[in-house]
């Protein structure tokens, strides 16, 4: 394995930014694939495969994931996370899994009752797969939420090479055209974003590596016997595991800003990037992937906790959920999944975000042509409207230049910057960080900035977001 210079990866991390703001697919909707719909059923064609995913500082890990066919809506490539199974409450899922691994696997869907499993042989948890063998689950998705499905074999090895993905529910009781989380109205939100958190020990990875080429050099039977007894079993000293890059739907910072999809990063495909305007309601699904605990904190404001494990805190199901609770870190457990709505608005800092100064030839505060404020920048505190920032500015002599400042304190606005600066702004939105608290895991191969760090980014009302994903 090798590192990039440090140059090289400067450069990957810009280039990576400023084409994520240029024209990346935010999401207003989970990214997913939506498989073959029937009346009240809906099923999908997985496969497992083995591919490299690519870390951010250039580093090819061996993985192991989850795949779906064209057919289903997905890539026909193996990918980490794996395809993201987007169904409706109340409906039959049917889900066929190909094995194309060199050892047997299957799949859990954990919160999900009664699943059937065919084909293949009884493994200690679920139905397993030989390699090159066919397995079928069966379920109802009686319960809206974000889920996890993962591994059942080997579930502690094969989780750990890449075999998670996550499996979202929406309500079936939602108004038509409205976005509920769950079935009541208090969960409501605007757009919607899927993390999965994970974290990878590449040791482990090459170890697995190894032995598979080792077996495949020596012609081994067990690659392919029908027999699941005499089928080769790779294994590696979990006890030693000690991660080494943390990961967002399967990709490190900053490859998380580059779009979904994006040909460079074959096998994963999904971006992290949640991008929304002020006063809307985002929709925060999170899993943990990993085998760690991951404290995610998101800069600018709370966020409120609706839900855990699918399951809407609530103390009852008529009264929404009335357990809901802010936080301003989630902690990510691993196996939990858990909703939270985070919004910004402004509302409250003293000052009016689009520095826009009411009119002082007009005395009476509620006459429309007071502040000349649209609609949608009227979220503010009205105490805050027309107020100006209440310091004075340093000059830009002074201060430090990032690449995501536009040169002005105000949403939408641009000021002084110097050449080469502010690159990944294109259009004077707001950025805060969305990153995990344990600062080991911000890097990449030890170098910071990298692993689990996205983040949420404030559009100004009037920039286009999401044009191809409605």
């Amino acid at each position: 394995m090798r590192l990039n210079p440090l140059l090289e990866r400067a450069g990957r991390w810009l280039l990576a930014a400023a084409a994520a703001l240029a024209g990346a697919q935010a999401q207003a909707a989970i990214v997913g694939i939506a498989g073959m719909p029937s009346t009240g059923a809906r099923s999908f064609d997985l496969f497992a495969a083995e591919g490299y995913v690519s870390m951010a500082d250039g580093v090819q890990v061996y993985s192991w994931g989850y795949g779906a066919s064209t057919g289903s809506g997905g890539t026909g490539l193996m990918q980490v996370s794996g395809p993201t199974l987007l169904v409706t409450q109340g409906e039959t899922v049917t889900i066929r899994l190909t094995n194309n691994l060199p050892t047997r696997t299957s799949m859990l869907f954990p919160g999900q009752g009664n699943v059937q499993g065919s084909g293949g042989a009884a493994g200690v948890l679920a139905q397993e797969a030989g390699p090159g063998e066919t397995v079928t689950y069966t379920f109802v998705a009686a319960h809206p939420g974000t889920y996890v499905y993962q591994s059942g074999t080997q579930p502690s090895l094969q989780t750990e090479m890449g075999m998670v993905g996550a499996l979202i529910v929406y309500p079936s009781g939602a108004p038509s055209g409205s976005r509920w989380a769950y079935n009541h109205a208090g969960t409501a939100y605007d757009r919607e974003t899927l993390v999965v958190v994970g974290d990878i020990d590449s040791d482990i990875h090459a170890a697995i590596d190894d032995q598979v080429k080792a077996a495949r050099a020596a012609g081994n039977a067990c690659l392919t016997a029908a027999d699941p007894q005499a089928q080769c079993v790779f294994s590696a000293d979990l006890s030693r595991r000690f991660p080494k890059y943390w990961t967002l739907n399967g990709r490190t910072s900053p490859d998380v800003f580059a779009k979904n999809f994006a040909p460079e990063l074959p096998h994963q495909p999904y971006n992290t990037l949640p991008r929304l305007h002020p006063g809307e309601r985002m929709l925060l699904r999170v899993i943990g992937a990993g085998s760690d605990l991951h404290p995610m904190h998101h800069h600018g404001n709370n966020s409120w906790a609706i839900a855990r494990y699918g399951r809407m805190l609530a103390s009852t199901a008529a009264s929404g959920p009335d357990l809901a609770f802010s936080d301003y870190t989630i902690q990510v457990v691993p196996g939990q999944t858990y909703d939270a709505i985070w919004t910004w608005t402004g509302a409250g800092l003293g000052w009016d975000v689009y520095g826009k100064l009411c009119n002082p030839a007009q005395a009476n505060p509620a006459a429309p042509d007071y502040c000349t404020h649209t609609p949608a920048q009227r979220h503010q505190l009205a105490s805050d409207i027309g107020k100006p920032i209440p310091v004075k500015l340093p000059s830009e002599f002074e201060l430090a230049y990032g690449e995501f400042y536009s040169g002005s304190p105000y949403l939408g606005d641009f000021g002084v910057r110097p050449v080469g600066a502010g690159a990944a702004n294109t259009t004077g939105a707001f950025f805060h960080m969305f990153h995990s608290h344990n600062e080991r895991e911000v890097v990449n191969g030890g170098i910071f900035p990298g692993g689990m760090m996205t983040m949420m980014v404030i559009e100004p009302p009037g920039v286009v977001i999401d044009v191809a994903q409605p």
